[in-house]
């Protein structure tokens, strides 16, 4: 008897290889939105969400205009970028890679600096909040260094348009959520009993936990490839020799380039008008007579709505225009949305009118955030110094948050509301002038073909 053949194996259709990378892709850009997300989060912890606990808790105008100042450490992070670059953190490193290990690093410091500074008193204890803010700051500044360059070093080019509108719009969701959020925590915590400083210490310890989702993602990624060469071409070198190339060999590059010290100069004013005024947005919305609550339910709902929007509207003009003719949208856009808060001032009370000037101040900035993180990402080229070059970038565009908008609460006390708006948006004009001579001296065209 012979045996029946056996019935012929048909074998699975095996996905194309177009439609793996695809796969690939998505997760990369999954991956980007969630680490934007984190770095969004702890920004507004040591800034807009602390000038509302400070105002409430009493302090004037003037001081809480000069907390702006606990901002330093992302205007002189590029001064230890080279260590992210080069050094390795014992056993993290070695189990998750240079990037991953840093990640994970930098999220540890950041959860212990929250929940020191969620035991500070800002009416009896201004310099614990002080030192708990730079704290937070520079934990906060060492994982924007860490983010931003596996953002960069993650994505291919083709991707880089889908990844930082999806980077931007997540990032300021983690800055709605700590801002809006908190204080929707906070009255929700006083409602069950709660004493305010109580409620406000509670509110920063959800925030601590809220980090972990940024752990949980770096723990899931995987390591660039960009990274990993670089990596191993400096293998077998010692740590001292590592960290002197990443320095010196970040600035001498960008140095060398044509127009290096304008086009920096450029970096710290675009996003100044934004800036000065969105530096005491709170504290205005608040002497307004608008109620915390108030402020949070617009800010959660139609602020979310319009950085949604807008960041994805901002990648959209940086596919359609010339990286410059975008900067010009961006810039200009910027510069006008302040009108809507100087129209605020002069009308009153009125949710409409802050529903109004909330939506066209995340609706702008997120279309300018997009367009000049684009243009950020195309001065960065080299894998080795990544983290340093961006570092020293992103570090110079802090610079108009930390220190040229110090004085604000000043100006704001000297002039009024209103005309400190029309101030804000008048800023802008030197980055005006300086993206027309860089245009005109060829700067974007010596970037190459920048498909953002």
């Amino acid at each position: 008897m012979t045996s029946a053949p056996d019935a012929p194996i048909i074998p699975k259709p095996r996905a194309s290889w177009r439609e793996g990378w695809a796969v690939y892709l998505q997760r990369r850009v999954l991956i980007v939105l969630l680490l934007g997300f984190s770095s969004g989060l702890p920004l507004a912890l040591s800034g807009s969400t602390l000038l509302v606990w400070m105002r409430e808790a009493g302090v004037n105008l003037g001081t809480i205009g000069l907390f702006a100042l606990v901002g330093t450490p992302y205007t002189l992070k590029f001064l230890w970028a080279p260590l992210v670059d080069a050094l390795h953190i014992p056993w993290l490193t070695h189990k998750l890679g240079r990037r991953r290990g840093w990640l994970v690093f930098a999220q540890a410091l950041l959860i212990v600096a929250i929940l020191l500074l969620a035991l500070a008193d800002p009416a009896r204890s201004p310099g614990y909040v002080a030192v708990g803010a730079l704290l937070v700051a520079a934990a906060s500044a060492t994982q924007d260094i860490v983010v931003d360059a596996f953002r960069v070093e993650s994505l291919p080019e083709s991707e880089q348009a889908a990844g930082m509108a999806s980077y931007v719009a997540a990032y300021r969701i983690g800055m709605l959520v700590s801002t809006a959020g908190v204080l929707f925590l906070v009255s929700a915590f006083e409602s069950t009993g709660l004493a305010r400083s109580n409620a406000w210490m509670w509110g920063y310890v959800a925030m601590a936990v809220m980090v972990l989702l940024g752990t949980v993602t770096a723990l899931a990624a995987t390591e660039p490839e960009a990274s990993a060469v670089a990596e191993a071409a400096t293998r077998g070198e010692s740590a001292f020799r590592r960290v002197v190339k990443a320095a010196v060999g970040a600035f001498s590059e960008f140095l060398a380039r044509k127009d290096a010290w304008a086009a920096l100069a450029f970096v710290v004013l675009f996003k100044f008008t934004d800036a000065f005024s969105g530096t005491m947005t709170a504290p205005f919305v608040i002497d307004v007579g608008f109620t915390r609550n108030d402020y949070a339910a617009i800010v959660k709902g139609v602020g979310l709505a319009a950085t949604l929007i807008g960041g994805f509207a901002g990648g959209f003009v940086a596919r359609r225009y010339s990286l410059a003719a975008s900067l010009w949208i961006g810039a200009i856009l910027q510069a006008l949305s302040n009108l809507a808060f100087a129209w605020l001032a002069l009308i009153g009370v009125n949710q409409w009118a802050l529903a109004l000037a909330i939506t066209v101040e995340n609706f702008t900035g997120a279309i300018g955030t997009v367009i000049f993180v684009a243009y950020l990402s195309a001065l960065c080229k080299n894998p080795l110094h990544t983290a340093t070059q961006y570092a020293l970038l992103t570090a110079l565009a802090a610079v108009g948050r930390t220190y040229l908008s110090a004085g604000a609460g000043y100006v704001a006390q000297a002039t009024g509301w209103p005309m400190f708006f029309v101030i804000s948006m008048l800023v802008a004009l030197p980055s005006l002038v300086l993206l027309l001579w860089l245009q005109r001296r060829g700067h974007f065209e010596t970037l190459g073909n920048v498909r953002v």
